[in-house]
């Protein structure tokens, strides 16, 4: 996918007021532009960490499928980055991953993604909800 249509789509987004969540799902509806869950976690808080668009995109980019290699979730990664730029502290960044943890069993990609298909939940429904949870934790965390 061309990096003109990832800024097309940008433009786009930005001209609408969203939150967070209508941000995420902006991003996940899309299926000619492709942001994986590190990114559609990233990119709706890259103005709170002082990031355009395109650079929270740019730098979310090799994190998805766990780090793409099934390790860590790409929600989490990016959760963690969002709590990392805005200067939350340790105790955030754990309180983060415990709740993660504890509503889905673990933190890594092939093992949420495993679960997932043994319950007949196909990847990208699972993974779209995986990116809302990370953001709904988000949001708890900065208010």
């Amino acid at each position: 996918m061309g990096n003109k249509r990832y800024k097309q789509k940008h433009r786009e987004i930005e001209e609408k007021p969203m939150t967070k969540q209508e941000h995420v799902n902006a991003l996940r509806a899309d299926e000619t532009v492709h942001y994986n869950c590190c990114q559609s976690v990233l990119i709706p808080f890259a103005q709170e960490c002082g990031l355009s668009h395109e650079a929270a995109n740019a730098l979310g980019s090799n994190f998805g499928a766990g780090m793409r290699r099934g390790a860590t979730c790409g929600a989490v990664t990016g959760a963690l980055m969002v709590l990392g730029m805005t200067g939350k502290d340790p105790a955030a960044a754990k309180e983060l991953t415990d709740a993660f943890k504890e509503k889905n069993g673990c933190l890594d990609c092939a093992q949420l993604l495993a679960e997932a298909a043994k319950r007949g939940e196909p990847r990208k429904p699972h993974c779209d909800r995986m990116v809302r949870e990370a953001v709904e934790l988000l949001e708890k965390l900065h208010k």
